[in-house]
């Protein structure tokens, strides 16, 4: 069996309690969630992209270098 780890301050319950608060979202909360994060007018961007593209993409972010 192996070692389950989490990221340091979460343990087994607090992924259960948020778990269990996503999938308790309706659609309408998804949607709004989705609209806020979109609005936040930050520096990021949301777009649609071919799902054959992904890998690629993935590859792209994980090796960019933020300032």
């Amino acid at each position: 069996m192996n070692e389950q780890r989490f990221p340091t301050g979460w343990d087994e319950q607090r992924v259960k309690r948020l778990l269990a608060e996503l999938e308790a979202r309706t659609d309408e909360e998804w949607i709004a969630a989705d609209e806020a994060a979109a609005a936040d007018g930050g520096d990021q961007a949301v777009i649609t992209v071919p799902s054959s593209l992904l890998p690629e993409i993935r590859r792209l972010l994980a090796s960019h270098k933020t300032a």
